[in-house]
């Protein structure tokens, strides 16, 4: 007696998946195609200014990298000096509201968090230079006059604030709710299970803190901080107001002489710019889409190792 096989079941495809998934795709595709869109016309505008005179550079610089080199270096120190402040804060209010807090507070914690998120970024430059820079001169300079001897606060104080230092306060108080917002998130992730078991292991709250809520949220951490060192490194308005640029490359957080950022730049020169000017402005753009490109791919890998190694453990 012969059987026939019975044809294997296939699951019936439901238009509203199909479009749904088709949807999508072209998503993805079209943020590749935006990327390269504008990936292409920074080339292409950069081009003329990398292949002009310096000559024609505002400032006459020697070459175009020693035009562009203390904007890329006051873009990155900038921004890091931001993430060195925001960073350690923002960890601990979202703890405080995820783990210690009550519920109340840490309902209320968390819409001042997200309300300060969506403040525009002119309010912060205007207290910046209204409120801050006149309130931390006097620390400035006593500063100066306590620790001149550390590289950082050597030289002359400056007289009215306008700072790396100050506009590295504001861009951490920009940031914070980002990171703040994100890594509450991921805290609250934590399997309630891992936490039960550290404490009935005898650990305190910190220590459970410590073994289960940290490395478990770790990737989400970097990924936060990432976000806010993008939001830092793009800013222009703050710069803008607050800063008093000088085209140098110096470490010194309380002087007068300032790098700039090349946003701040771009915006600052960009109106009265003509000619190979505006080239040589979208040039710097491109050098700050590499910048931020560069240090994206870096997060990637670190989160993917990260994430790698927890499946591993």
């Amino acid at each position: 007696m012969t059987t026939t096989a019975t044809p294997p079941l296939r699951a019936k495809v439901r238009r509203a998946d199909r479009v749904f998934s088709t949807s999508t795709v072209v998503a993805g595709i079209l943020i590749l195609v935006a990327l390269a869109a504008v990936a292409v016309f920074l080339i292409a505008q950069s081009i003329p200014a990398l292949l002009a005179d310096p000559s024609e550079l505002k400032g006459s610089p020697s070459s175009f990298w020693a035009y562009v080199g203390p904007l890329a270096f006051g873009t990155v120190w900038a921004a890091f000096l931001a993430l060195l402040i925001a960073f350690p804060i923002s960890i601990g209010i979202a703890l405080f509201i995820s783990h210690y807090a009550p519920r109340r507070v840490a309902q209320g914690l968390g819409y001042v968090i997200d309300l300060l998120a969506a403040v525009p970024s002119v309010v912060f430059g205007l207290w910046g230079i209204k409120v801050l820079a006149p309130m931390v001169t006097p620390f400035y300079g006593w500063l100066v006059d306590n620790f001149g001897w550390f590289p950082l606060f050597a030289g002359s104080v400056s007289g009215t604030g306008k700072t790396i230092l100050t506009v590295a306060i504001v861009l951490a108080v920009m940031i914070i709710p980002i990171i703040t917002a994100l890594s509450r998130e991921i805290f609250l992730q934590t399997p309630v299970l891992h936490e039960e078991a550290a404490l009935a292991l005898g650990a305190t709250r910190l220590e459970m803190i410590q073994m289960a809520v940290l490395p478990f949220g770790r990737a989400g951490i970097v990924s936060a901080a990432m976000l806010g060192l993008g939001r830092a490194l793009g800013e222009t308005m703050v710069v803008a107001m607050v800063l008093s640029p000088a085209p140098v490359i110096s470490f010194v957080l309380t002087g007068s002489a300032n790098p700039s950022t090349i946003a701040g730049n771009i915006a600052l020169n960009f109106p009265e710019a003509h000619g190979i000017e505006i080239n040589a402005l979208i040039a710097t753009g491109l050098i700050l889409f590499a910048i931020t490109l560069v240090i994206n791919s870096v997060a990637r890998v670190i989160v993917n190792r990260r994430k790698a190694f927890s499946g591993a453990n």
